[in-house]
Formats: structure tokens, sequence, C-alpha cells
């Protein structure tokens, strides 16, 4: 739906053009480092509402029922979702890399090809966020329940502002949200940090998106019983 596509691939770019060239002389940040922290809010977002707010608004309307009877194989539902939400976080990533090249970024291809993967593979956690999240509210809910989320980790997760900018309490909070150890992850992609702590977010990053997943598992497994 134009509604849902447009502003979804349209918003994050915007915003990384503001910060990147508008705002260059007022943030302390690079294009570079900002092209990492941003690729990962341009996949936050589809996968946040593609599967929390879509998720809780088909299982409000009975959709999720119809199609539980309906002959389509088993997950082929949440497989056409995860493409559709790639897809539209792929069109998002396409519109940065090329206001990045107007900002001056210059990375050479292995690492252009290394910022790509880490953005388009952090789909995956926050799909698993959302899914969690659309099993268990209403449609309302879910909606208010998302954009808290997304406000939230993009804020205090430091990819619009590093992390080294904001309040101390919001520093320390950063740690224990995904959007954060992604940004850290890209940065490191992109050159601008060293590969020393990768081990770290790593740490921090698979059992978070464990938890999502068993979370949403759980909630799958209660919806079809």
């Amino acid at each position: 739906m134009p509604q849902f596509a447009i502003p979804t691939i349209i918003v994050a770019p915007a915003f990384y053009a503001l910060f990147s060239l508008g705002l260059s002389g007022q943030v302390t940040a690079t294009a570079t480092q900002l092209l990492a922290t941003f690729g990962v809010y341009a996949v936050m977002g589809p996968a946040l509402f593609g599967f929390g707010a879509a998720v809780a608004n088909e299982r409000q309307s009975g959709q999720l029922e119809l199609k539980r009877l309906s002959p389509m194989p088993a997950g082929a539902q949440i497989f056409a979702k995860l493409m559709a939400t790639t897809t539209f976080s792929a069109a998002a990533l396409a519109m940065i890399y090329l206001i990045a090249d107007f900002a001056g970024v210059v990375l050479d291809p292995a690492r252009w090809i290394g910022v790509a993967a880490v953005h388009l593979c952090g789909v995956i956690p926050f799909a698993l966020i959302g899914l969690s999240i659309g099993y268990r509210m209403g449609a309302k809910g879910a909606v208010a329940m998302v954009n808290a989320i997304f406000l939230a980790m993009s804020v205090m997760g430091g990819l619009w502002i590093p992390l080294d900018q904001l309040p101390h309490p919001m520093q320390s909070v950063a740690w224990v949200l995904p959007s954060f150890h992604l940004g850290e992850i890209a940065l490191m992609a992109a050159g601008v940090r060293e590969l020393g702590t990768l081990w770290v977010h790593l740490a921090f990053l698979a059992p978070m998106t464990a938890a999502s997943f068993a979370l949403a598992w759980a909630g799958q497994r209660r919806q079809s019983s």
C-alpha cells in the first residue's frame, strides 16, 4: 500500500540527507559514520512495522486464522513478509547509499559489500521483535508499542547522534538495545571502528535475537492452538 510503502522507504534517506548534508556543520559525525547507523535505522522501520503492526492487524481482523486454514505451506506467510520487508529495506538503503556518494563517502567495494550485508541482516532481529509484538497485542496497541520501541532504539541506540554525544544514562541503556550493537557492527564494516570489540557486540546481539525468536515462536504457537 502506498501509504505504508512510501514513508517506509523515504523517511530514513530523508533523515540521512538532513544529518549528513543539511546539518553537517552542527553534528560532529562524519557522513560515513551516519551512513553506517542510518542504514540500521532504515531497516528497523520496515521490519518493526511490517511485522509488528501488520501481523497484529491481521490477527485482530481474522486474516491470520483464515490463512492458517488455507492450503498455504507452513511458514509461507512469514517468509513472504520477510521478503517484502527486505525489498523495502533494500530500496531505502539504495537511496541512502546514493546520498552518501553525494556527501563524499568513499569506501572500497569490499567495505560497501560488508556494510550492505550488515544492514540487510539487521532485518532479522527487528522482524522477530515485531513478530513478538504482533502476536500478542491488538492493532492499535501494536502500533503504539512499535512506535515507542522504534523511537527509543533510534535515539538511545545512537543511530541519529553518536552515542558519546548523548547523556551518560542513555549511553548505558544503549547496551541492551540491538540497534546499538548492529550500528557498531556496521561502523566496523565501514572502517570507522576497529574490529577488536566485534565479539562483544555479537555476544550481546545473539541472545537478544534468540530471545526474540523464542517469543515470536511462542506467540505463533499460541495463535495456532
